[in-house]
């Protein structure tokens, strides 16, 4: 089969880029060397600019995770353009389609499935699907966002403005304005361009399928430290208008963190969250899921997969049951600050009390269950 046509512009500007930062930059660094200010600088831009893409074109934009107001939204538009990944429009209507189309090799831009290569580089040096560069009708919501318009008509000014304008005049502030080009500009772009494409790739073929088996997207924390939080990805692809990609305080999201911070400081609203009984059901099935499997070459097979899903079923009614009063409990409570019109402040923080007290115990029952089924999962309390 024909391979399709190579895009001769990028294949030249990642060539270029590329040589530059493995040959230029060392070369530079051995000869004449970078100094403080420029190894901090490239640092700096390097979170800046990358963050931009995973908290402002992937969790905003393409899939509006949360809002933020215009000073962030332009100052994101920036930093995404200074990464030399297209506009706003184009990558979010292209992540929309991977979104959609996952693993499916016709469909989705950079599938997995087609290998390491493909999903991390490859689908950007050919035609593969020359439609995706004008049909932006799944992002009719954000040709609608002025911001986004003004940087995709105007994407190359700004990307050189802001790019290579900003890196050299700080170079030239600094005494030396293709020592800071090349670091913080050519070099930093490199490794932004790879942080973000180990997500369309790696992402994909190395970790655990915590959430869900029907696409390739892993969990993995160590890559989490490369992508500035994407590495949850398992997780990502089945609650995907999560502003988290990392859930629990402990993992490393500063993409998370950022968002978070800017809604403390009222720069961003309405950040959209999955409720938790969603997440513990998703991720008990999988589990149930792997054990089914694991236990199904026993000679007492059946047997066990009775057990396993009884104690599945309790599981899953003690977690409903806790979180569906959780629930009711957090009504109460705003109908106890809204001083309901209904029924007097008493009775409802009446109803208040003995809710916390039903809740208390539910979450008692269902974290019990939860421990014994965490057993269960690893084989150490089915019968032999």
């Amino acid at each position: 089969m024909q391979k399709p046509p190579l895009i001769k512009f990028n294949v030249i500007l990642f060539t270029v880029l590329t040589l530059i930062t493995l040959i230029g930059v060392p070369y530079w660094a051995m000869t004449i060397g970078f100094n403080g200010f420029e190894i901090a600088t490239t640092i700096f831009l390097f979170f800046f600019t990358g963050m931009s893409i995973t908290a402002g074109y992937h969790r905003l934009w393409s899939h509006k995770a949360y809002e933020a107001n215009s000073f962030v939204r332009f100052v994101l538009a920036v930093g995404g353009a200074m990464t030399l990944q297209n506009s706003i429009l184009h990558w979010a209507s292209d992540h929309r389609v991977h979104h959609k189309h996952v693993d499916v090799n016709d469909k989705d831009p950079y599938s997995a499935k087609r290998g390491f290569w493909f999903s991390h580089m490859g689908w950007m040096l050919r035609e593969y699907q020359s439609e995706r560069y004008t049909d932006y009708s799944n992002c009719r919501d954000l040709q609608k966002d002025k911001i986004v318009m003004w940087q995709h008509n105007y994407y190359v000014p700004i990307v050189l403005l802001a790019n290579f304008g900003i890196t050299a005049l700080l170079g030239y502030l600094n005494g030396s304005i293709l020592g800071m080009v090349l670091l913080a500009g050519v070099a930093r772009i490199v490794m932004v361009h790879h942080v973000t494409f180990f997500i369309n790739s790696l992402c994909h073929i190395w970790g655990k399928q915590t959430y869900t088996d029907v696409n390739t997207a892993k969990d993995n924390g160590i890559l989490a430290l490369f992508t500035f939080g994407e590495g949850y990805h398992n997780f990502h692809h089945i609650f995907e208008y999560d502003y988290r990609n990392g859930i629990r305080w402990w993992h490393y999201d500063p993409t998370k963190w950022l968002i978070k911070s800017l809604s403390v400081l009222g720069m961003a609203k309405n950040l959209r969250k999955c409720p938790e009984d969603r997440i513990q059901q998703a991720k008990f099935s999988m589990q149930l899921l792997k054990a089914q499997n694991k236990i199904a070459k026993y000679p007492n097979a059946e047997i066990l997969k009775a057990k396993l899903e009884e104690e599945y079923a309790v599981l899953l009614e003690k977690c409903n049951e806790y979180y569906a009063t959780k629930k009711r409990l957090v009504r109460v409570q705003q109908r106890q600050l809204q001083k309901s019109v209904e029924r007097s402040v008493e009775k409802v923080t009446q109803e208040k009390a003995l809710l916390q007290q039903r809740c208390t115990e539910l979450q008692n029952a269902f974290l019990l269950q939860k421990e014994r089924w965490n057993a269960i999962y690893k084989l150490q309390l089915l019968p032999a």
